[in-house]
């Protein structure tokens, strides 16, 4: 590992370490709550096994969603947003196919 990828990275856990010490805010914070990804599953009436094949997710992965023992990032949270917002767009696209 290169010095200054190295000291980025040493940087990197002494910030992890104030944040976590509540000495300084995060600079993002993710709020995904595992009963809004229930409920925008349950708004669409479908399975979790149908849900995640519509999402291109494992049943897995949404379960742990669901259960909050993970949560979804990049691209599967926008597509939760968009699956909450606009049901609609996510179903003209899979027509699409």
């Amino acid at each position: 590992m290169k010095t200054a990828v190295f000291k980025q990275f040493l940087k990197s856990i002494d910030q992890a370490r104030t944040i976590h010490a509540g000495k300084r805010k995060a600079s993002r914070i993710f709020d995904v709550k595992p009963m809004r990804i229930k409920a925008i599953r349950q708004k669409w009436r479908v399975s979790q096994a149908e849900f995640a094949a519509i999402i291109g997710v494992s049943p897995a992965t949404l379960r742990n969603w669901e259960q909050g023992r993970t949560y979804p990032d990049g691209s599967a949270r926008v597509l939760l947003k968009i699956a909450e917002k606009r049901p609609d767009a996510i179903r003209e696209a899979l027509k699409a196919r």
